[in-house]
């Protein structure tokens, strides 16, 4: 069972991986990129390395995530105006 959550979660990453380098949006880039982190946290988590986890889905799966759309956003915003 924790190796089939292992793969699911390695498929994800690698998924969201992928789309975060070909989207051509940056919006969604950013947020794929986002869904990856939390992805990679959850297979520390299962790996038996909680903390590890619990730090990348945290600090890169929210904080830095948080900052790349927050750039996209105003970046967007001075080419409107």
């Amino acid at each position: 069972m924790a190796s089939l959550v292992q793969l699911v979660l390695i498929a994800a990453a690698l998924v969201f991986a992928l789309l975060a380098a070909v989207l051509p949006d940056l919006l969604y880039a950013a947020l794929s990129l986002g869904a990856m982190c939390v992805s990679l946290g959850g297979l520390y988590w299962t790996a038996y390395a909680p903390y590890v986890g619990l730090f990348q889905m945290l600090i890169y799966g929210g904080a830095i995530v948080v900052l790349f759309v927050s750039v996209v956003t105003f970046v967007r915003r001075g080419e409107d105006g």
